[in-house]
């Protein structure tokens, strides 16, 4: 995975990328923006959860950082990383192409990452991906989510996620075809636009063997949690 990270690197910093478009008024621009940050209410621990992404580059070419993950019980139950370089293919759709790191369920998963990402028709943002690891692991990932306006300060977030995977992997717990599904619906409140508390439920269910090896642990695999918590961007 070095090798990922070193030619990501070179790619950012060679002269196409950074003099892309030739022009001094296509800057060198930074984000980072906190999807969520929550809390979710469960019977048990109530779990942290995180999905954070951030880019820095110019309108053509950028590299981007994701990440994703739950705390709860005092330690990290699930962490994701990804790093990616991003070229713009059309107007609001990205292509882009990095690495994933797995931290968390052990043992940790490398991945070569390969999606599109951008604002679908009808404002539906999308972020597709396919991944492809080590002995034979192929994972493929779908996020759509959509912002509906309900007031000037008021936005009702329904979202949508499906993992799928190409093989079982008994010592993470992961089944191969459709392994699980995630919705969730948040109204969030924007004191700021840069800043917005919001509330929620999340609706989680596991399909297929992914079922099984949960069953076997001794947990749900279906789960409707109650969510609150922040957005922020800058």
């Amino acid at each position: 995975m070095r090798a990922y990270i070193v030619l990501l690197i070179a790619i950012f910093l060679s002269p196409g990328f950074s003099h892309a478009g030739g022009m001094d008024d296509d800057p060198l621009l930074t984000m980072l923006v906190v999807e969520q940050l929550e809390i979710r209410v469960t019977d048990g621990e109530d779990p942290l959860v995180w999905e954070a992404e951030g880019w820095i580059g110019k309108d053509l070419n950028k590299f981007w950082i994701k990440t994703e993950g739950e705390y709860v019980d005092d330690r990290v139950e699930e962490a994701e990383l990804q790093m990616l370089y991003s070229r713009a293919l059309a107007p609001f759709w990205d292509l882009q192409l990095g690495w994933r790191h797995d931290i968390r369920p052990t043992p940790e998963r490398d991945w070569l990452a390969l999606g599109m990402k951008g604002l679908a028709p009808y404002y539906f943002d999308v972020d597709a991906a396919l991944f492809l690891g080590d002995a034979g692991r192929t994972a493929a990932r779908l996020q759509v989510e959509y912002e509906l306006m309900l007031t000037q300060k008021l936005v009702l977030i329904p979202e949508i996620e499906l993992n799928l995977h190409g093989k079982n992997d008994s010592d993470t717990g992961t089944g191969s075809g459709l392994s699980d599904i995630e919705a969730g619906l948040r109204l969030r409140y924007e004191v700021r636009r840069e800043f917005a508390p919001y509330v929620g439920v999340n609706w989680t269910k596991l399909y297929g063997k992914t079922a099984d090896f949960a069953r076997d642990e001794g947990e749900d695999v279906e789960d409707v949690q109650f969510v609150f918590g922040v957005s922020f961007w800058f």
